[in-house]
């Protein structure tokens, strides 16, 4: 049998010996995958320490491409071409640039006009400012850099014109992607200064890549008329654009819901398709393939967060993929080695002058102009300086269209790290938190610029220290509480109960028949219900990640408040329960929780903090109706622990934290018959019985008193909550006897007793006898001061023990959750920082005996307190609030 020539090609892979770093153009996927991991997985591993300096990701990724590029790892003999060979560069550069177009659509996107139409003056005077000088500086350097450097290899023959013009935008360009995220990671974009970076950022940004363009058309045009007619052409497809295809693309998001209700599947098709076509046409006419894309990112809606929810469905894929490949392909046009004489490096220095000083000058003056004070303006022209990854693109534009040669193209790479690193740090030295508190105060006319306050105190002098207290530590007026979706429905029951009682109106009269009687009647009501009510202001706080669409949310918060429907349900809580209410939302990094709710607490000026507890021991919040609550979780609660100890340790007001069980809702009962257990696959098939209307809105509170000032606040909260008619009180003295024994409390004195105070040694026990006396003066006088209707429900009792968290636990299983129909009871703690019991030997004791170990819950006991971990160890049957004095009350 005669045998072919012509074989099929080998099948087997490396199990045949064939080697997969070989190009193969018939399957270049292979050499494509191994490239793109060891980019991703470099620019990963670059970000991770550079990320501790807040330094945005683009840093990462243009210093990775340069490392992987012929100035450092491409010297290796034989690496560039085993990793990247020459021919395998057309096909990542393929999906390089697919990853731009999809980009340019997302910073088209990013941008939101309207921020610039409600702040033209501010965009118009700072931007052109901005943009002016360094431009003119950069043609000033141009003339240099062409006559230098223009019979470098690789350049086309083109008119200093053209180059000064590519030379001008180069250095008079602002990245506004890389603003925005350092801008929300400073947390300035509400601040001012951020307002008026934004806003003049937006007009850069625009004005830059309209240039851009210009400058492109003109190079790649044969003659004048050519680039006339790729000018016309290109104005009256942005036209067809705005007039023809916006419109077109609002009336269909309308009719598919998607503008309400985030774009559909077919919603996304259609406008990455529209991206597509649109970066076609602009090829194919003579200007680069991005600015089709970022026009049709430019009249996508904003409306009902629409392009935030556009973004999330495409962003992931393009930065996390896409991005580093095109920034790699930009270090590997860079070659540092070609700086090799002191005159290129002079020039160098003067490109990062001229584009560093020409914004920090040009802002600083516009901004000045615009009555900022000194220091915000020089923090305007920093921040003006940012260059980023936009100047990147640039550059990489003026290489492929041969306007700048390999080593001016490197100059100006170096230019754009510098410039872009500097950014962060320049603007935390200028504009520190501390110096934005002390301006906004300044502002606000409470103090003078020296920081001396501007207004009275009105706290009264010579009063005793009791009436010092009682002043310090009134009625809570304004109340600030932390909103977390999954603590909403125990967090509004207990809201209604400070909301006090609402006066029965009386039933209502169509207004025409109402007789002068029944107004006077209705009014009387309003009047009542408006004396006086709750302030409460809810704060929810959403994750900032290194998402665009999370910056995108932080600079358009104001309608992700608006819209939020967590705030929303807060507002309509507050009317319905006599309580004034205002809300926002905060989007900044879990770190930053504890400083932001601490800045806000200040600025509302609260007397009170009100922190859920989380049920699931995760910080982030979660909607998942899969997810176990358990006392485990709770015990276990490591991030969300460390930002109740965090904020606690810089509170400004009083604190309670509120651990939610079944709070506003009747205990389950318990029943010896059969279960269904619910698996995640029949969630949806089981849908329950219909919870019936309560019919008890009772509430008991029981509070075990150990004597401080945390317990003092407590006993104060406690008696403003009682003066709701469905809420009842026990408060319990806990005198704590001396141990005689192990596992007993044990009383000890403080470290101010200890250590003596002033040099003079105090008498450990006669400071205790004296502190449990006067807790028990204290006590003995907020009891005689019960009102008469007080009286009826609130109950004082006294116990001494040597085993005050036995006693206390027994107290409350006796007292607590013993009615199935209640709306659930409370247990109130102080946190008892000043109180001399030494609880931990019998701690362990009370873990043991639920079956933990002495580690367990340790966070809790650190944040909480060794009483609250107690409790939540034991499963009361109530919820537990515990509330923690502000610092300056202490007393040493």
């Amino acid at each position: 049998m005669p045998t072919s020539s012509v074989r099929a090609p080998h099948q087997g892979g490396i199990l045949e010996g064939a080697n997969p770093s070989v190009y193969d153009s018939k399957n270049p996927i292979t050499i494509f995958i191994i490239q793109a991991g060891i980019i991703i997985i470099f620019c990963r591993l670059l970000h991770y320490p550079l990320s501790k300096i807040k330094q945005p990701r683009v840093i990462a990724e243009i210093i990775g491409g340069i490392v992987l590029g012929p100035s450092v790892l491409g010297r290796i003999p034989g690496f560039s071409d085993a990793i990247f060979p020459t021919a395998s560069i057309p096909t990542l550069s393929l999906a390089a640039n697919l990853g731009l177009v999809l980009f340019l659509f997302l910073v088209g996107l990013e941008v939101d006009l309207r921020l610039l139409l409600a702040n033209w003056r501010v965009a118009l005077s700072v931007g052109a400012a901005g943009m002016v000088l360094p431009f003119g500086l950069g043609c000033a350097i141009a003339y240099g850099l062409y006559h230098e450097f223009r019979d470098d290899s690789g350049l086309v023959p083109i008119s200093f014109g053209i180059y000064m013009l590519f030379v001008g935008v180069a250095t008079a360009i602002t990245a506004f992607p890389v603003l925005c995220r350092i801008l929300t990671e400073l947390k300035l974009l509400q601040d001012h200064v951020g307002i008026v970076v934004l806003s003049a950022g937006v007009g850069n940004d625009v004005v830059g890549w309209i240039l851009l363009a210009l400058c492109v058309a003109l190079v790649n045009a044969g003659s004048g008329i050519t680039a006339l007619y790729i000018l016309l052409t290109s104005i009256a497809y942005i036209l067809f654009l705005v007039y023809a295809v916006r419109p077109a693309l609002i009336w269909v998001l309308n009719r598919t819901g998607s503008i309400q209700n985030g774009p559909t599947q077919s919603m996304v098709a259609l406008t990455v398709l529209l991206t597509l076509a649109s970066a076609f046409f602009t090829g194919i006419i003579g200007i680069h393939p991005i600015f089709g894309a970022f026009l049709v990112g430019l009249i996508c809606p904003h409306d009902g967060g629409f392009a935030i929810k556009l973004t999330e469905k495409v962003e992931d894929l393009v930065t996390v993929f896409f991005l580093p490949l095109y920034f790699a392909l930009s270090g590997l046009s860079t070659n540092i080695g070609l700086l090799d004489s002191g005159m290129t490096w002079a020039y160098v220095f003067g490109v990062i002058a001229v584009a560093f000083f020409g914004k920090l000058i040009g802002g600083t003056v516009a901004a000045r102009l615009c009555k900022l004070v000194w220091r915000e303006s020089f923090t305007v022209g920093v921040l003006m300086s940012c260059k980023g990854l936009v100047e990147i693109i640039v550059l990489n534009i003026g290489l492929e269209a041969r306007i700048l040669s390999t080593r001016t193209f490197t100059i100006f790479v170096v230019m754009a790290l510098v410039t872009t690193f500097a950014t962060t740090p320049l603007t935390s030295a200028l504009y520190p938190p501390w110096y934005r508190q002390k301006l906004a105060a300044w502002k606000r006319g409470e103090i003078d610029w020296d920081g001396t306050s501007l207004i009275p105190e009105t706290k009264p002098s010579g009063a005793d220290s009791m009436s010092a207290e009682k002043y310090d530590a009134g009625d809570i007026r304004r109340l600030l509480v932390y909103l977390r979706l999954e603590s909403l429905p125990g967090l509004f029951t207990f809201l209604s109960l400070l909301g006090g009682d609402r006066p029965e109106g009386g039933s209502r009269v169509h207004p025409s028949k109402a007789g002068a009687g029944l107004d006077e009647h209705a009014e009387e009501s309003v009047s009542i219900l408006q004396k006086r009510p709750l302030q409460v202001h809810g704060l929810r706080m959403l994750e900032l990640t290194e998402r665009l669409s999370s910056v995108m949310k932080d600079t358009e918060i104001d309608d992700v408040s608006t819209k939020d429907p967590v705030v929303n349900s807060f507002y309509s809580f507050g009317q319905l329960n006599h309580l004034a209410v205002s809300g926002d939302v905060e989007i900044v990094p879990e770190g930053s929780y504890a400083a932001i709710l601490a800045q806000s607490a200040s600025q509302q000026a609260s007397d009170m903090v009100f922190l859920p507890w989380s049920e699931t021991g995760s910080l982030s919040e979660t909607g998942s109706t899969t997810v176990e609550y358990s006392t485990h979780h709770r015990l276990e609660n490591g991030p969300h622990s460390q930002f109740i100890t965090s904020f606690l340790s810089r509170a400004p007001c009083h604190t309670a934290v509120f651990v939610n069980n079944n709070f506003g809702r009747p205990s389950k009962r318990e029943d010896g018959g059969l279960h269904r257990t619910k698996s995640r696959l029949s969630l949806r098939s089981n849908h329950g019985h219909p919870l019936a209307p309560l019919t008890d809105r009772s509430h008991h509170i029981f509070f075990p008193f150990f004597g401080g000032l945390d317990d003092r606040i407590a006993m104060r909260f406690i008696l403003r909550l009682a003066r709701n008619a469905n809420v009842t009180a026990t408060i319990v003295f806990v005198y704590v006897q001396q141990a005689s024994g192990s596992g007993e409390a044990e009383v000890v004195p403080t470290e101010s007793e200890t250590s003596g105070k002033r040099g003079v040694q105090v008498s450990a026990s006669a400071s205790q006898e004296t502190f449990f006396e006067q807790e028990r003066s204290f006590f003995v006088s907020m009891k005689d001061s019960l009102t008469q209707e007080l009286e009826s429900r609130v109950l004082f009792d006294t116990i001494n023990t040597s085993q005050p968290l036995n006693d206390v636990i027994s107290r409350i299983t006796s007292e607590v959750g013993q009615s199935v129909r209640s709306s659930g009871d409370l247990v109130i703690l102080g946190r008892s920082r000043e109180a001399k019991v030494n609880f931990r030997a019998e701690l362990q004791r009370v873990l043991a005996t639920v079956g933990q170990t002495s580690h367990a819950g340790s966070d809790v006991s650190q944040s909480l307190g060794d009483v609250a971990q107690a409790l939540m160890a034991s499963e009361v049957k109530a919820s537990l609030i515990v509330v923690e004095a502000k610092k300056e009350d202490i007393v040493g």
